[in-house]
């Protein structure tokens, strides 16, 4: 064997095999991550429709968007970022402190919502005015009861009083513009506290989506002529037919539930204009 030395050397591999496929990186945590935050995120979102009341939910809802008042004029002048454009020699861009005691000049003067006077006075008086309402409700157990299809928020346009239908205990008869008794507690209640300011009112109608196999949609006409029922009990009971602006009428255009055809959408908003505006 010796003299054999030309005789290929033998080599014998060894393959090393891997159960499972080996590593295929991190990715799919990335995604169980994420999925993970979505269902406690709905979970949270379902606790929280659960736990609060419509009035909280509201608040809820306006505080992701928000409905504040933008001056007209943020700067203290009428050129580029509120004042002197920043190419001019003379003087760069300055910011406005509104209308002052030093420097009462018209290009100094705030003349926006947020700048007139008098504003918070008149939210106080809205706020006062919500009260006011809320109170009548320990008046009594009706007054309670009467109660519940009523919320209420201060907005830029006014305070607004939204009465909404309750399952088993709508505000009108069918699919008409005859008040229940329970709107007609609500219509005397309100021209009572209403009564108490000065300010005109506006009077928006509110419906439900009906089904679009309907071939005579009765939607506009039916908000329309609730406002209208509304109002004529809101006069009756004694507040004067001189303080209503307007009346409304919205068909189903402005739900505010994601179901177009759910019961709350039933609804009356009395509005208690502001006088600054």
């Amino acid at each position: 064997m010796a003299g054999q030395s030309n005789v290929a050397p033998v080599i014998i591999k060894r393959k090393k095999v891997i159960q499972g496929g080996g590593h295929h990186g991190g990715a799919w945590k990335v995604a169980y991550a994420d999925f993970v935050t979505a269902m406690m995120a709905f979970f949270l979102l379902m606790w929280l429709l659960n736990a609060t009341t419509e009035k909280q939910r509201k608040g809820i809802s306006d505080y992701f968007s928000p409905t504040i008042a933008v001056n007209r004029v943020s700067g203290g002048g009428d050129g580029s970022f509120g004042g002197d454009s920043v190419f001019t020699e003379e003087a760069l861009a300055r910011n406005g402190t509104g209308a002052d005691s030093v420097h009462p000049t018209e290009s100094d003067k705030a003349r926006g919502a947020v700048g007139e006077q008098g504003g918070k006075d008149v939210d106080s008086e809205l706020t006062e005015m919500e009260k006011k309402l809320v109170a009548k409700g320990g008046e009594s157990n009706t007054m309670e009861q009467a109660l519940r299809h009523v919320v209420t928020r201060v907005t830029d346009e006014g305070l607004v009083i939204e009465i909404f239908d309750i399952k088993g205990a709508p505000l009108f008869q069918g699919s008409t513009a005859d008040p229940s008794p329970v709107t007609i507690q609500i219509a005397a209640l309100l021209a009572e506290v209403l009564a108490l300011a000065s300010n005109e009112i506006a009077i928006n109608g509110h419906v439900q989506s009906f089904p679009i196999t309907l071939i005579d949609n009765p939607v506009w006409d039916l908000s329309t002529a609730r406002a209208q029922s509304m109002r004529g009990l809101i006069v009756a009971a004694g507040l004067g037919a001189d303080r209503t602006q307007r009346i409304s009428g919205y068909a189903d255009r402005k739900p505010v539930t994601p179901d177009a055809q759910a019961m709350r959408n039933n609804r009356i908003e009395v509005i208690l204009l502001r006088t600054n505006r």
